[in-house]
């Protein structure tokens, strides 16, 4: 087998970003796994590849993710990349939201990722070799009005990874945490977007400025998920591919502005952090 062609699985391969990332990789002569809720719908959306296997992946379900794995190495021979892309958006204020929504958030967009992995890392690490990509997001990086559950979901993928990475470098395998800013894929749809229905009056004014805001914004993001895909086939070619990979200027600009802000809280309170160790 070609060592260059890699064995490629992407989440939520039926649309969105997953589909461009399934695409791309095909294109540039790899092997993809592409998994979905609804194989058909999968199917359809990519094509006939002879170096494409699609299969029913339900991130949710720990026995589905096993049986996602078995299947590549079965038909492949090997897992070489894995993408955890599949989300949703529960939005509202933080007060609105019922457990219910936030639980239903954090299984989806981070619980799901991590049963999909575990699944994953045995195979890679009997390989000597892996890269598993998670898509974050840049409220991985700073949270923001109306993104309370969302936003937790993905600092949790910022942790997970993080940590993980340490775990598992002497395997031989790697983590990359990919930041999207505002692209244009169906994040913002009724398919992946639910706005909570639990209405507080105190938040009504700035809740129909954000639901106008929200709703407004999908279909005109900048950010061109087929650019994007193609960045994440290059950085999993690298020979050390990045822990951190910012997608698009706004996500390199939201960067940037919290490292200003994190250096103004360090100088801030400096003496006084600086001061609570135990008098010698």
């Amino acid at each position: 087998m070609d060592k260059q062609k890699k064995v490629w699985l992407i989440t939520g391969a039926g649309r969105g970003l997953s589909l461009d990332i399934a695409k791309a990789a095909l294109a540039a002569g790899h092997q993809v796994v592409a998994t979905g809720r609804n194989m058909q719908k999968v199917s359809l959306a990519i094509g006939h590849y002879d170096d494409l296997l699609v299969v029913k992946l339900d991130i949710t379900s720990e026995s589905d993710a096993v049986a996602a794995i078995n299947a590549a190495v079965e038909r492949f021979g090997k897992l070489d990349v894995l993408v955890n892309n599949a989300a949703n958006f529960n939005a509202g204020y933080f007060e609105e939201l019922s457990m219910q929504e936030i639980e239903s958030q954090v299984s989806t967009s981070l619980f799901g990722p991590m049963k999909v992995t575990r699944a994953a890392l045995p195979v890679m690490r009997k390989q000597g070799s892996g890269h598993i990509i998670s898509i974050s997001s840049t409220a991985g990086l700073v949270g923001g009005e109306f993104c309370a559950a969302y936003a937790a979901s993905k600092f949790g993928i910022e942790g997970w990874m993080q940590s993980l990475q340490v775990e598992i470098a002497p395997f031989g395998l790697t983590t990359s945490v990919v930041n999207p800013g505002f692209y244009r894929t169906e994040l913002l749809t009724e398919k992946s977007t639910q706005y909570t229905e639990n209405e507080i009056a105190d938040y009504h004014e700035r809740r129909v400025e954000q639901m106008k805001f929200w709703k407004g914004a999908n279909g005109l993001q900048p950010g061109d998920p087929a650019k994007l895909a193609k960045a994440i086939i290059t950085i999993a070619g690298a020979p050390q591919p990045p822990l951190r990979f910012l997608g698009g200027a706004d996500a390199v600009g939201t960067a940037e502005q919290i490292i200003s802000t994190l250096q103004q809280q360090t100088n801030a309170y400096r003496e006084l952090s600086s001061s609570l160790a135990y008098d010698q």
